[in-house]
């Protein structure tokens, strides 16, 4: 017999209150929803000493007092909700999964709102018998040196279709985080994929997405990730869906354009805050491991299981591994390209 205490039906538990998490979880705080925030203690405490300021490239800023914000660092928090936002970082979604089982309902559903792809697998296979579903965040948050947590870049929560959705659909248009319901999740998740190859790409590069997306040297070094995922997929069968304005392939050809025309051609790409950087560079800066390996590293993975190689992939992540370790500088765009130019030769 289940003796754990009955959950709220509204209430809303963001597991892994980090950039993104606390994002989330903020604006629907905002918006009037039951919140608990579950995350590491640095960010309780940046919380506490600035309350949870978010702003966006929109102008819209709303500021939450930071006693205000339930936050905790013990999974017990988990108990009451009836639904469980996963952000961890994906090397902690096989934790996270045991957290969930042993404090949550099990009548709770389960939405992963992470980078890559196998999270929401992981979850279900570590928890027979809930409902857990996919989902992806296609913006970027960082956390700014004044404490406030800032979306850069556009675009809405996508998630896996499903009914269990329903109760909750309003509650995400209020916090201006509306779900768009997808039926085949994993070509999105790989499609989200290719495009998140950047985030390695920006790490390196020590600059803004913006001005980084304005060299052609970087744009050229996603390029060829793109292109060596994209026919990775190809062999294994999957067709990536079209999570930006273009589909991967006119997405690829877009990046090599000269730096004149990409600007004229791809004036909605660059529609994006100056201050918007990827969340692997601010792993980086913080001295946290990165997802290279979930990203970049799905790639080579997948390539190996089909008996392929991904060299251009493959060396992105050694790269970033050895930045990790404190052995890599910012690389500039025609040096990125080089040396990714070199691991496909």
């Amino acid at each position: 017999m289940d003796t754990r205490s009955p959950l709220h039906p509204s209430a809303i538990a963001v597991f892994g209150a980090g950039s993104i998490g606390a994002y989330v979880g903020g604006a629907l705080l905002g918006a009037g929803a039951e919140v608990s925030l579950l995350g590491r203690a640095r960010m309780r405490q940046r919380i506490a000493e600035h309350g949870l300021h978010l702003t966006d490239l929109q102008g819209r800023d709303l500021l939450l007092v930071g006693a205000r914000v339930p936050y905790a660092d013990d999974p017990a928090a988990l108990a009451k909700a009836a639904l469980i936002l996963v952000t961890v970082k994906s090397a902690d979604t096989a934790a996270a999964a045991e957290a969930i089982r042993a404090h949550a309902h099990p009548s709770a559903l389960v939405l992963s709102l992470q980078n890559g792809v196998g999270n929401a697998a992981t979850l279900r296979r570590l928890l027979p018998g809930w409902t857990v579903l996919a989902g992806m965040v296609p913006f970027n948050v960082v956390q700014m040196p004044d404490g406030r947590l800032h979306r850069g870049t556009a675009g809405e929560l996508m998630v896996e279709a499903s009914p269990a959705l329903a109760p909750w659909l309003a509650t995400f248009r209020a916090a201006h985080l509306p779900l768009a319901e997808c039926a085949d999740f994993d070509a999105v998740q790989w499609g989200k994929l290719l495009i998140n190859l950047n985030n390695s790409v920006n790490a390196l590069s020590g600059v803004p997405l913006v001005q980084q997306l304005r060299q052609r040297g970087y744009r050229r070094s996603l390029a060829l990730m793109v292109d060596e995922g994209r026919a990775v997929l190809a062999r294994a069968g999957i067709k990536p869906a079209k999570v930006v304005s273009v589909g991967p392939r006119a997405f690829s050809l877009i990046l090599r354009l000269p730096d004149a025309l990409f600007t004229r051609v791809a004036a909605s790409m660059l529609k994006i805050d100056p201050e918007a950087r990827s969340s692997m560079w601010e792993d980086l800066q913080a001295g946290r491991k990165t997802e290279v390996h979930y990203l970049n590293g799905a790639i080579t993975a997948l390539a190996a299981s089909l008996g392929m190689d991904a060299p251009v992939n493959r060396r992105m992540t050694e790269l970033v591994t050895a930045a990790e370790n404190g052995a890599q500088t910012a690389l500039g765009a025609a040096e990125m390209y080089r040396t990714l130019l070199a691991a496909k030769a």
